[in-house]
C-alpha cells in the first residue's frame, strides 16, 4: 500500500476518475434522497395548508357518528395529536435504525421502507371517503417512522458510497430534498391547487409516489460497499459495487482503507446503543452528535415558521397572500441549501456550522428586538422579515444540512448505525418536545421566546468552535485518530494496525503529522 504517491494519484492521474461524480453515483443519490428524504420534508408541511378543511371533517364525521357536534377542547387535542404523532412515529422510526440497517443493508432498509410510505398514503388518500379520521392519526404515526428511518438511512448510505472529496456535498442532498419537499408541499397546499375541501386527501395521499418510483428503480443499483465488505465479509461484491459506482476498475486503494478500518474494528465488534455510550474511544464524538442534533432542532427553526405567518400580516401583507410568503420562505430554503451543497466541500464543515449557528444566533436576538418594538417603531416589522430571511439562511447553509453529514463521518462502520439511532433519536425527541412547548412558551413569554432560541445556538457555536473538528476531505480512518487525541485514548488496536498498514518507512510519521496539524 502506498501512503506519499496516494495523495498525488489521486489529484493526477484520477482527478478525473477516482473523486468524480459519476453517473451511477448522481443517480443513486437522487433516486434515494428523492424516494426518501423528500418526503419527510413534504409531510412536515403538508397538513399545514388544508387544516381549517380536516378540522370541518374531523367535526363532520364525528357529528354524523355522534347527532353532536364536536367540543372544542377535544377538537384540539385531535388536531394536535395529528401535528405531534409525526415527530413521534420519527423517534421509534430512528429506533429501527440500527437492527434494520445492520440486517437488511442500507438499501435493503430504503426498500422495506417504502412499504410504510405507500401504505400510509393509501390510508390517507382513502380517509375521506371511509369517512374515518382516526385513520389519518394512525397515518401520521406511519409516515412519522417513515421518515425516522429515512432521515437517518440516507445519509448514512449515501456517506458510504461517496468518494471522501464528494462526501459533504452528497451528504448535503438529502437535505437539499427535504426542503424541496417542504417547497412542494406548500406550493401542492396553495388554496387554488390543493389546499381546499376536495383536494386535501389527494394532497396527503402523493406523498406514496416518490415511493413507488424508488422501490421500482434503486433494487437495480448497488448496495453500500462499506457494508458488503466489513459487515458481510464479501469483498467481491464490495469490489464490484465500487467499481460501479467510481466507472473505475482499480478501486485498491478505497477497499484497502475499508479492511484497514475493518482490522481496527475487529477487537470491538458491532456497537449496540449501550456500549456506544459506555466506550471511552468515542466519549467526544457521540457528546458532538448530541449538541449538534439538539442545536439543530432546539435553535427555534419551527418557532421561526410558526411565527412567520404572523410577521408578515403585522409588516402589512394581505391576509390572502401570505400563503405566498410561506412559499417565498420555502423557496429560499431550498436555494440556500442547494448552495451549502455547492460550498461544503470548499469551505468545510466547521465554517457552515459555525456561520450557521452564528446568523441563526444574531437573528433570533434582532427579533426579539423587532418584535416587541414594531407597534411604536413601524419599519421594525420590516426589519423582523429581514431577520425571518437571514435565520431561514443560516439553517438551511448549517444547521439543518451538516450534522447528519458529521455523524456519517465522525463514526466507524461498527459504530454508525449506533451513532445514528442516538443522533435520530435526539432530533425526533427534540422535534417532539418544541412541537409540545413553543405553544406554552409563546403563551407565556411572547417574542422573549426567540431569547431562549438565540441562547441554544450561542452555546451550539461555542461547543462547535472548541471541539468539532474539520473533517473535509478526510478518510474516516484520519478522522478517527483525530478524535481519538481528543478522547485521550490511545487505542490499543490503532497502534497494532498502525504497524499493520504503514509498511512504508516514514509513512507513519506523515500520517501523524497530517493528524496533529489538523487539531
Amino acid at each position: 500500500m502506498k501512503l506519499k504517491g496516494e495523495k498525488q494519484e489521486s489529484s493526477d492521474d484520477n482527478a478525473g476518475s477516482k473523486g468524480k461524480m459519476t453517473l451511477l453515483l448522481a443517480l443513486v443519490t437522487l433516486i434515494s434522497a428523492f424516494g426518501s428524504s423528500f418526503q419527510y420534508g413534504y409531510n412536515v408541511s403538508v397538513i399545514n395548508s388544508p387544516a381549517p378543511y380536516m378540522q370541518d371533517f374531523y367535526n363532520q364525521t364525528y357529528f354524523s357518528r355522534h347527532g353532536v357536534p364536536m367540543d372544542g377542547g377535544f377538537q384540539t387535542l385531535l388536531w394536535s395529536l395529528t401535528v405531534s404523532m409525526f415527530p413521534l412515529g420519527g423517534l421509534f422510526g430512528s429506533l429501527m435504525v440500527w437492527p434494520l440497517v445492520n440486517n437488511c443493508g442500507r438499501k435493503g432498509t430504503l426498500l422495506i421502507n417504502n412499504l410504510f410510505s405507500i401504505a400510509a398514503a393509501i390510508l390517507m388518500g382513502t380517509s375521506e371517503l371511509a369517512k374515518t379520521f382516526e385513520v389519518i392519526i394512525l397515518s401520521r404515526v406511519i409516515m412519522g417512522i417513515y421518515a425516522g428511518l429515512a432521515s437517518n438511512v440516507v445519509p448514512m448510505f449515501l456517506g458510504e458510497i461517496s468518494p471522501k472529496n464528494l462526501r459533504g456535498a452528497i451528504g448535503v442532498v438529502p437535505q437539499l430534498f427535504i426542503t424541496l419537499g417542504i417547497l412542494v408541499a406548500q406550493i401542492l397546499g396553495l388554496n387554488i391547487i390543493l389546499g381546499n375541501a376536495e383536494g386535501w386527501p389527494v394532497l396527503l395521499g402523493l406523498t406514496g409516489i416518490p415511493s413507488l418510483i424508488q422501490l421500482l428503480i434503486l433494487p437495480f443499483f448497488p448496495e453500500s460497499p462499506r457494508y458488503l465488505l466489513i459487515q458481510k465479509g464479501n469483498e467481491e461484491q464490495a469490489r464490484q459495487a465500487l467499481q460501479k459506482l467510481r466507472d473505475w476498475d482499480d478501486v485498491d486503494d478505497e477497499i484497502e482503507e475499508m479492511r484497514q478500518e475493518d482490522r481496527s474494528e475487529k477487537e470491538e465488534g458491532q456497537f449496540s446503543v449501550l456500549s456506544l455510550c459506555t466506550f471511552r474511544g468515542l466519549r467526544w464524538q457521540l457528546i458532538s452528535i448530541v449538541v449538534m442534533m439538539m442545536g439543530q432542532q432546539l435553535s427555534g427553526i419551527n418557532g421561526v415558521f410558526y411565527y412567520a405567518d404572523r410577521i408578515f400580516l403585522s409588516a402589512g401583507v394581505d391576509n390572502t397572500n401570505v400563503q405566498y410568503v410561506t412559499v417565498s420562505i420555502g423557496a429560499i430554503n431550498v436555494v440556500m441549501t442547494l448552495l451549502a451543497v455547492l460550498i461544503v466541500e470548499s469551505l468545510g464543515r466547521r465554517i457552515l456550522l459555525l456561520a450557521g449557528f452564528g446568523l441563526c444566533c444574531a437573528s433570533c436576538a434582532v427579533l426579539t428586538l423587532a418584535l416587541n418594538l414594531q407597534t411604536t417603531v413601524s419599519w421594525m416589522s420590516y426589519l423582523s422579515i429581514v431577520c425571518v430571511i437571514v435565520y431561514i439562511i443560516g439553517h438551511a447553509i448549517g444547521a439543518s444540512p451538516i450534522p447528519f453529514v458529521m455523524i456519517t463521518e465522525m463514526f466507524l462502520q461498527s459504530s454508525r448505525p449506533a451513532a445514528f439511532m442516538v443522533g435520530g433519536s435526539v432530533h425526533w425527541l427534540c422535534n417532539f418536545t418544541v412541537g409540545l412547548v413553543f405553544l406554552y412558551m409563546e403563551a407565556g413569554l411572547g417574542p422573549y421566546s426567540f431569547l431562549i432560541f438565540c441562547a441554544i445556538c450561542l452555546a451550539t457555536m461555542v461547543y462547535i468552535f472548541f471541539i468539532v473538528p474539520e473533517t473535509k476531505n478526510k478518510t474516516f480512518m484520519e478522522i478517527n485518530k483525530i478524535m481519538a487525541k481528543r478522547n485521550k485514548v490511545e487505542i490499543q488496536e490503532d497502534k497494532e494496525e498502525l504497524k499493520d498498514f504503514y509498511t512504508v518507512p516514514g509513512g507513519q510519521a506523515e500520517k501523524k503529522e497530517i493528524s496533529s496539524s489538523e487539531l
